[in-house]
């Protein structure tokens, strides 16, 4: 028979054991309320477009509203060490960008985050190639031809830039070192205010995210000559690739989903999970590759790989351009 000791010592074991076993059964089940999604940049970009027609498509999936809240500035910095200072309940996430993760490391001596221990790495969410963009009044239809211009004027011309450290900024960097060409960098607060002094002919250019850049070529009021990818664009194969006038020029943008470090195991998979399942969407996969961007899909460990990965091969071409922020 068992003694009354030996039942009140049970009775309190299960009581123990009890919440313990709840949270997983609340993990398993997540979202179960709006979830906070921390973009990197200004509203109108082209990161800022795919990532909210990922949490449209999010919200259709799971019931729950993915909500962007934009913290913008210092080429993704500052909404970064949101994303990494947030609670690691699952409740705010965000984007994961190639600006403060792949090429900060290198271009900032002092950054507010660890690009390797503070973030809980998901899954990639696209890769996207920079398009090569001029004012209709430079006098380049190509891009010998503008190499050509900037040789025999050094100085005279500038590039725009989303900020310095985007991907926007170092394409420039690498132009200027790899065509031996002389231009001045002005960073705008985001490509949207930098377009418009580019329409205007006070910055002459710009090798922005392909989405903006592209629609405002196609309607006559900028000039395309190169993507930066290693082929040509599907959304674009009628503009060449910068490689195919300088052997090896690559970049791309990419964007990826993630959170604080320390979110539970269960959370990761599930959203892990249902990302895979939004980027096999045909609707999203369609409006992905309308804006010039290819759908990515990775587990946890391959993303935080390949972001690693990516900093260690962008690094030796940052410090080769001599672009350094303090």
């Amino acid at each position: 028979m068992t003694s009354t000791a030996a039942l009140r010592r049970r009775s309190l074991f299960a009581v123990a054991a009890a919440p313990l076993a709840a949270p997983a059964v609340a993990q398993s089940n997540w979202p179960t309320n709006s979830i906070r999604f921390i973009g990197l940049f200004p509203p109108g970009g082209g990161t800022d477009i795919l990532s909210r027609l990922w949490c449209i498509k999010m919200s259709e999936i799971t019931g729950q509203q993915f909500v962007v809240e934009n913290r913008a500035g210092s080429a993704g910095n500052i909404g970064t060490e949101v994303i990494a200072r947030a609670n690691p309940d699952g409740n705010t996430i965000g984007l994961a960008s190639v600006a403060p993760l792949g090429i900060g490391p290198t271009l900032y001596s002092r950054l507010p985050f660890n690009p390797s221990r503070d973030f809980s790495y998901v899954s990639g969410l696209w890769q996207l190639p920079n398009l090569l963009v001029l004012n209709n009044d430079v006098p380049a239809r190509s891009v010998p031809e503008l190499i050509a211009l900037l040789r025999a004027n050094p100085g005279k011309y500038a590039y725009a830039s989303s900020g310095s450290g985007t991907t926007v900024h170092i394409s420039g960097e690498m132009f200027k070192t790899m065509a031996g060409v002389d231009m001045l960098h002005v960073p705008y607060r985001g490509a949207a205010p930098a377009h418009v002094d580019i329409q205007g002919g006070r910055v002459h250019m710009i090798f922005d995210n392909i989405p903006q850049g592209l629609a405002l070529h196609r309607e006559g009021k900028v000039r395309a000559l190169a993507v930066t990818g290693a082929q040509r664009s599907p959304v674009a194969p009628e503009i060449p690739t910068m490689s195919e006038f300088l052997p090896g020029f690559e970049i791309n943008s990419w964007g990826g989903v993630m959170g604080p470090a320390g979110m539970p195991r269960p959370i990761i998979e599930r959203l892990n999970a249902l990302t895979k399942q939004s980027l096999e969407s045909d609707d999203l996969k369609r409006r992905f590759l309308e804006n010039g961007a290819t759908p990515w899909y990775t587990t946890p460990e391959e993303f935080a790989s390949y972001r690693a990965a990516n900093e260690a091969a962008l690094a030796p071409i940052i410090r080769a351009s001599g672009a350094r922020v303090d």
